[in-house]
C-alpha cells in the first residue's frame, strides 16, 4: 500500500468481510480476528483485484515498510523533510541502518538513497506542475541544501532543468487552449 487511496480500499474491504480493524497504515494491517485459510484466500483475492497483495515474508514486509516511510515522508508530509534519514528510518523500524540499507539494495537493486532521490524528483515535478511554491520553497521543503543542488539533481535524473520542465507545462497548457 503506497497511497491513502489504498488504505481506504483496504479498510473498506476488511469491513465488507466483517473483519475488525486494529490498524491500517501504509503497508501494514492488523485485524482482531485470526484468519482461517478460507478467509485468508478471500482477502487475498479481493486485494489482488485492486492490484494489492498480502505479504508474509519478513524481509519483503520490511522492504515495503521502508518504501512506505519514504513515500509518506516525501509525498504526504507537510513538514520539511527530516535531515538525517538514516536515523529517522532506524528509529521508525528499530533496525540498524546498515542492515536496512544492505537488505534494500539486495532486494530492490538500488540504494535507499537513490529511491529517496527518485521520489524527491517526482515530488519536485508535482510541485512545479501545481505552481504554488517557488523553487526555493520546494528546495527547503524537500531538504535540499540549495536551489542549485536541487536543480543539478533534477537535471541528472530527468535530463531537464526545473525551469525548462515548468516551461514545458506552460507550453502544453497554452497548446490546449489553442485547440
Amino acid at each position: 500500500m503506497v497511497s491513502l487511496r489504498c488504505k481506504m480500499i483496504v479498510k473498506s474491504e476488511l469491513a465488507n468481510m466483517g473483519l475488525h480493524i486494529k490498524l491500517v497504515e501504509l503497508g501494514e494491517v492488523e485485524i482482531e480476528e485470526e484468519l482461517h485459510e478460507k478467509k485468508y484466500k478471500e482477502l487475498q483475492s479481493v486485494l489482488q483485484s485492486y492490484g494489492l497483495e498480502l505479504m508474509e515474508d519478513k524481509k519483503s514486509i520490511l522492504i515495503e515498510k521502508i518504501k512506505n516511510i519514504i513515500v509518506e515522508m516525501v509525498h504526504y508530509s507537510e513538514d520539511p523533510m527530516v535531515i538525517n534519514f538514516s536515523d529517522y528510518l532506524t528509529s521508525k523500524l528499530n533496525y540498524d541502518y546498515n542492515y536496512l540499507s544492505n537488505l534494500f539494495s539486495e532486494v530492490k537493486g538500488t540504494t535507499i538513497e537513490q529511491y529517496i532521490i527518485s521520489h524527491k524528483i517526482e515530488r519536485v515535478k508535482e510541485l512545479l506542475i501545481y505552481d504554488k511554491l517557488t523553487l526555493t520553497e520546494i528546495a527547503y521543503q524537500l531538504n535540499y541544501s540549495s536551489v542549485s543542488h536541487l536543480s543539478r539533481q533534477f537535471k541528472k535524473v530527468t535530463g531537464l532543468t526545473p525551469s525548462f520542465f515548468k516551461q514545458m507545462k506552460h507550453k502544453r497548457l497554452k497548446a490546449r487552449e489553442d485547440l
